[in-house]
């Protein structure tokens, strides 16, 4: 299997960029599946699953949420990333939202790196919201829909993991022509938001992840009032971010479940 991958830039004014891929002797228009990254951005783990769906025969392509105009910004540059991603691997995860525990750790280190650290941590997790990204990923869909000649006037569906699994629920509100939707581990759409869905949704989670799991059963339940398509799978003895195979995290039995569903989701939704 040859993948043919590339970074394209696309919108208005080529603002924005994303990595996508495809088989190199796939010459016919794909239909395609939308990758939105983690917190981490466009990474090593966001790019490899990307490059998945393209060796499943689609169209796969990744927004880079963090870039203008074809570059990242400073705080939320690839190397500045990967330093919190670092900082926070050494620490036991209940520090990650516990500013005294952070603190202890942040003054252990060097005054130069900790101002680093500081500054893009409070970036990712503290100046970002979804509804920034969602503007960026309409103009994605459009651009694979209507632009791209490799997926031109296919149908495009989307998945997404942590931050990106709230943006793939959200995108489901706000596209009408999106074929479905997966979300992985992130939080639901506000009931409110859900009205306006008109695809399937597919919810993956960890048992063990109760920030997110704990509110699944009344999204499930405001879904079926509102007449929406949505299953779901937690899986036992499962945390958050189960299906990244960099992190500690991942657990191999319910991301080789899950990848399979999702393959098997995306294909129902794309035929129908």
């Amino acid at each position: 299997m040859v993948l043919e991958t590339q970074w394209v830039r696309y919108g208005k004014n080529k603002e924005h960029i994303g990595y996508m891929a495809k088989m190199d002797r796939a010459n016919e228009n794909l239909p395609a599946v939308l990758v939105i990254q983690e917190i981490w951005g466009v990474d090593e783990h966001i790019q490899d699953i990307t490059n998945r769906f393209a060796q499943a025969g689609y169209l796969a392509f990744a927004p880079d949420l963090y870039a203008k105009n074809g570059e990242r910004i400073e705080e939320l540059r690839t190397e500045r990333v990967k330093e919190v991603k670092v900082f926070l691997d050494s620490l036991p995860h209940s520090a990650w939202n516990n500013p005294g525990e952070r603190d202890q750790a942040l003054a252990k280190l060097n005054a130069e790196k900790q101002d680093r650290v500081t500054k893009t941590f409070e970036k990712m997790f503290g100046g970002i919201h979804s509804s920034d990204y969602i503007e960026e990923l309409l103009a994605t869909t459009k651009y694979i829909r209507e632009e791209c000649p490799s997926s031109n006037g296919q149908g495009v569906v989307s998945i997404g993991f942590c931050m990106g699994g709230a943006l793939s629920g959200l995108l489901s509100c706000r596209d009408e022509q999106l074929n479905g939707a997966v979300i992985f581990y992130g939080n639901a759409p506000s009931e409110d938001e859900l009205q306006n869905i008109n695809c399937p949704i597919y919810g993956f989670y960890g048992d063990q992840d109760k920030r997110i799991t704990d509110n699944v059963p009344a999204f499930a339940e405001q879904m079926k009032q509102n007449g929406k398509n949505f299953d779901y799978q937690i899986y036992p003895q499962t945390g958050h971010a189960f299906f990244n195979d960099t992190r500690a995290s991942y657990n191999v039995v319910a991301a080789r479940d899950a990848f399979q569903r999702v393959l098997s989701f995306f294909h129902d939704c794309l035929n129908q």
